[in-house]
């Protein structure tokens, strides 16, 4: 759908329903219920990595691996200082937030960054694509580890805790095997994949949508809802937003200190800001299974997913129109 010069991506609008059929209709979704929505989640975590390791193409990233400022600027950023903003801003409001929420402000911070929107947003912008398909696989493969390690440490400093050998053990299982096997079945079904992306991007997303509708779904049957209101939904929308403005905001700085020319600005900006819903909804799944507040964890990810895509959109068609307009000018 596209609304003035930018597309709202459907899968958002996909994403919204599922919410409502599960706060509509939590009995079929929730686990153990007739669609048997927690089987497929459980075993489409693989399903998903194992089309991630399909479809990755590590030849695309050769084109951008010697901007290695670049690089270095979006991993510090993923991993240190997401985090760190959100300690040092969310710590003091900590109490006025559901524990669950602020867990999963932590683990949205947690993340690596995304992979197709992060490259279609930088193209669509006339930013360095190699860059941004270079950053946002190697973020997505750091990922499999920092993120697990990092809430590890959060929780256990929480008093919270998590069982992390069991839960590394689930992400070799669940993520790095299945990424192992995607790549070697990759010789003999590339072609195929090729062929079949565009289906291949469904049934990932039809899985993603599942595992939503599942953790939604239980998490309103466990009445972990009850006694909130559409004020914590629009507290942490607030909270996804301001997130969003501050990360890109303090990425200007090194991006100027270094002298980034425009594409590689463009780049750095889009891929240091994003942070997957496509990773996040999985390993949620592995790292917080037993909680029947898994809903209440997700939806910072779900909400900063929706509004990055929204405002980047706005932002790269503004930078594309405005990169035409002077490539015209100095023809």
């Amino acid at each position: 759908m596209t609304i003035r010069g930018f597309t709202i991506d459907g899968f958002l609008i996909a994403l919204v329903l599922v919410v409502i059929a599960a706060i509509a209709f939590p009995g079929p979704g929730e686990s153990g219920g007739v669609l048997h929505m927690d089987a497929i989640a459980t075993y489409g975590v693989a399903v998903i990595f194992f089309l991630y390791g399909l479809t990755l193409a590590p030849e695309r990233m050769h084109a951008g691996i010697r901007h290695w400022r670049v690089h270095i600027a979006v991993q510090l950023c993923t991993f240190v200082l997401f985090p760190i903003v959100v300690l040092t801003l969310g710590t003091p409001l900590k109490g006025f937030i559901p524990e669950e929420v602020w867990i999963g402000f932590f683990y949205l911070a947690a993340l690596p960054s995304t992979v197709s929107s992060s490259v279609a947003m930088t193209s669509l912008a006339r930013g360095n694509v190699p860059v941004a398909i270079f950053n946002a696989t190697l973020s997505s493969l750091i990922g499999v580890f920092a993120t697990p390690l990092l809430m590890a440490w959060f929780l256990s400093s929480t008093g919270v805790g998590m069982p992390l050998l069991p839960v590394i053990g689930k992400i070799v299982l669940l993520v790095l095997l299945p990424i192992i096997i995607g790549q070697i079945a990759r010789h003999w079904l590339y072609a195929w994949a090729t062929r079949n992306i565009k289906a291949i991007r469904l049934a990932d997303r039809a899985i993603i949508l599942a595992i939503v509708y599942n953790s939604f779904a239980d998490s309103i049957a466990e009445g972990v809802w009850a006694g909130h209101d559409v004020s914590l939904i629009a507290a942490i929308i607030v909270g996804v937003i301001a997130l969003f403005f501050i990360i890109y905001g303090l990425m200007l700085i090194p991006c100027r200190l270094m002298g980034l020319n425009r594409p590689d600005t463009i780049a750095c900006l889009y891929c240091a800001s994003k942070k997957s819903l496509a990773t996040g909804v999985p390993l949620a799944k592995i790292m917080f299974a037993s909680s029947p507040a898994l809903g209440l964890i997700i939806a910072p990810i779900m909400l900063y997913h929706f509004f990055q895509l929204l405002i980047v959109s706005v932002m790269a068609n503004r930078e594309g129109r405005r990169a035409i307009a002077e490539a015209h000018a100095a023809a």
